[in-house]
């Protein structure tokens, strides 16, 4: 009952105080994500911990300047993996094949699925947590300063820290919006509107839209926050950086 009340509670934390986090509770942290599923229990997934404040400072500013990057006692950078599992599979005499799409795609789901564990037991013992988009949109540079191999890509990134404030919830779709019962119902004009009512209608959304001076929420995601050209531009980034690090090969 404890992890649902913790999962219910759950808030985005961008204010943090500099107070450290104790090794011990990190390392349980950490080991919290171990337990994480894994595919095949291959655990093709790498953590890589920020603590040192210079490099969290560098790390700022490839996050497009979050200061809650730099202002955060701890980052945790979680990494699709396959440079450790190949490397055991040569050393063995296997041969391993996953370079390919589907290798990365499986890595990823792994590292995703280790990262939420991570976040709720970070939330249990009081702390905070943000994840940040901004990692797979520098993936290149990432990889750059975190020396990493190839068949190790960046995916997420976790801050983590004593939360210097205490914020609403951020809204959600109510349930209705997100579950199918045995088969996907495609949704009709009036589910659409009935599923993003609340959201619209938010103090917030009015702000938002008097600001960006637009006419609707739908609007200031496409034409503000997620532009279809910042889309092919960081797509075409990011499926350069999977062939760089040898995750392409569609080769039998």
């Amino acid at each position: 009952m404890e992890t649902i009340k913790t999962l219910l509670d759950h808030k985005t934390i961008r204010n943090y105080k500099s107070d450290p986090i104790k090794d011990e509770v990190l390392d349980e942290i950490l080991q919290a994500g171990f337990r994480a599923s894994t595919t095949g229990n291959m655990q093709v997934y790498s953590i890589i911990v920020s603590r040192d404040a210079e490099k969290r400072k560098e790390l700022c500013k490839l996050h497009f300047g979050q200061k809650m990057v730099e202002q955060a006692p701890v980052l945790l950078t979680f990494c699709a993996d396959f440079n450790r599992f190949n490397k055991w599979c040569e050393q063995r005499d296997a041969e391993p094949g996953y370079d390919n799409f589907l290798s990365f795609f499986t890595a990823a789901i792994d590292a995703l699925l280790v990262s939420q564990n991570v976040a709720v037991a970070a939330e249990a013992h009081g702390l905070g947590i943000c994840y940040l988009g901004t990692t797979t949109y520098q993936a290149d540079k990432l990889i750059d300063f975190f020396n990493l191999p190839e068949g190790v890509v960046p995916v997420t990134t976790l801050v983590v820290g004593y939360p210097g404030e205490d914020p609403d919830q951020v809204d959600r779709l109510p349930a209705e919006g997100v579950i199918h019962h045995e088969e996907y119902k495609d949704y009709s004009p009036r589910d659409i509107d009935q599923i993003y009512e609340k959201k619209e209608n938010l103090p917030l959304t009015a702000q938002l839209i008097k600001e960006n001076q637009l006419d609707n929420l739908a609007q200031i995601f496409t034409y503000k926050r997620y532009t279809k050209k910042d889309n092919l531009h960081f797509s075409k980034v990011f499926l350069d950086v999977l062939k760089d690090q040898g995750f392409m090969n569609h080769e039998e």
